[in-house]
């Protein structure tokens, strides 16, 4: 049984693992790439539904893992496949939610229940399949109602990682960058060390003192769940690393972090965005961008013209907007050496239209150290 918290009820057949499980009902809309949206880190705390009717047929392998477990609190499915028909598979989905206690329920009819969450808003869910589907409907209800809701929640401490680690460049270095680990994506790491940077991964709980004692020539804020509202500190260390000249990009929530640093504000979208096929307008080049996206919250800033962040960092603009809805997808700073956006460049999973950020990020770098350098020199 799922349970929403408006008090809608969709019967279905249990799926994955059974129990009890409760999070924020939201729709993902790729038609392929499950497994990567089970185990990226943002989709901590969320029951996701997905739109496309028939899921599994692929089953799942150990080299599209986006981290080293499922993170999605429940999993929804029209038609799961019970065969498994690729050359790659090495388990099938329903035993791989199994093993994770991943409590998920299919059968329902997930257009309808889509069609519901757009109008309606992303709003707390509970699955509820084995002894607890025997609980009243009102006891089911009551549950639902008392989970911790998404807006106000700060869970970065819940994905990131526990100790530092680096992963050396792969190919000519050309310098190093501190990625704060907010949930980070594996491939969003490959593709930075491919660029020529030694990754140091840091914690979440790190300080501003910590990353500078590192001496990174820039600074990389991951994607991440939760509320961007509720990471004062995060946001404070930015702050103060961009103040000391650092280079910096961001994605996703390090897009949301760089707003409120930048003076903004962040704001709930009612039901967001989440799947690998929403286009994004680069204002810059006029050039619409098919990408993949997964978050809940926004800056809150002008599309329509130059910003001046309050906080003291110069001229502001932003750079890309969803042609849906004109969300906010990219940040520009014009006056010091940051910029970040919405979405996923890594396209794990989803298009490579946004793949060439990363190559920005790193010719940026290599112009800010060129310019130190010869800073440096005259100063001599």
């Amino acid at each position: 049984m799922l349970v929403l918290e408006d008090g809608r009820r969709y019967d279905g057949r249990a799926y994955g693992a059974r129990g009890r499980t409760l999070g924020e009902a939201v729709f993902a809309t790729g038609m392929t790439g499950y497994q990567e949206t089970l185990t990226d880190p943002s989709y901590a705390g969320q029951i996701v539904m997905m739109t496309a009717p028939h899921i599994g047929n692929t089953g799942m392998n150990d080299e599209d893992m986006e981290s080293a477990r499922i993170w999605v609190a429940g999993f929804i499915v029209r038609d799961p496949s019970r065969v498994v028909s690729n050359f790659r598979s090495q388990r099938s989905l329903d035993d791989d939610l199994e093993a994770a206690g991943v409590i998920g329920i299919s059968g329902i009819d997930t257009r309808a229940l889509t069609r519901h969450l757009r109008s309606a808003g992303a709003m707390r869910a509970g699955i509820f399949s084995g002894d607890d589907a025997l609980l009243t409907p009102g006891e089911q209800l009551d549950l639902v109602q008392s989970a911790v809701a998404m807006a106000g929640a700060n869970l970065s401490g819940a994905v990131s990682t526990a100790e530092a680690y680096t992963l050396p460049a792969d190919g000519d270095r050309v310098g190093s960058v501190a990625v704060l680990d907010l949930g980070v994506k594996t491939s969003t790491l490959k593709y930075l060390a491919e660029r020529g940077f030694d990754v140091h991964v840091v914690p979440q709980s790190v300080t501003a003192e910590e990353v500078l004692a590192l001496a990174p020539d820039a600074l990389f804020f991951s994607n991440g769940p939760g509320d961007p509202a509720a990471s004062d500190r995060h946001v404070e260390l930015l702050r103060t690393t961009l103040r000391e000249g650092l280079p910096y990009f961001g994605i996703c929530f390090g897009n949301q972090l760089l707003g409120r640093a930048l003076g903004f504000g962040t704001y709930k979208l009612p039901f967001g965005h989440r799947g690998i096929n929403q286009p994004v307008l680069d204002k810059a080049t006029g050039r619409v961008e098919i990408t993949a996206h997964n978050h809940g919250f926004a800056v809150d800033a002008p599309i329509d013209r130059v910003s001046e962040s309050s906080e003291g960092f110069g001229r502001v603009e932003v750079s890309h907007y969803d042609l849906n809805d004109n969300v906010v997808e990219g940040l520009n700073c014009l006056d010091i050496p940051a910029f970040s956006v919405q979405y996923h460049p890594e396209s794990a999973a989803g298009p490579h239209d946004a793949n060439y950020l990363f190559d920005r990020f790193r010719d940026m770098v290599i112009a800010n150290t060129s310019t130190n350098s010869a800073t440096e020199g005259s100063n001599e």
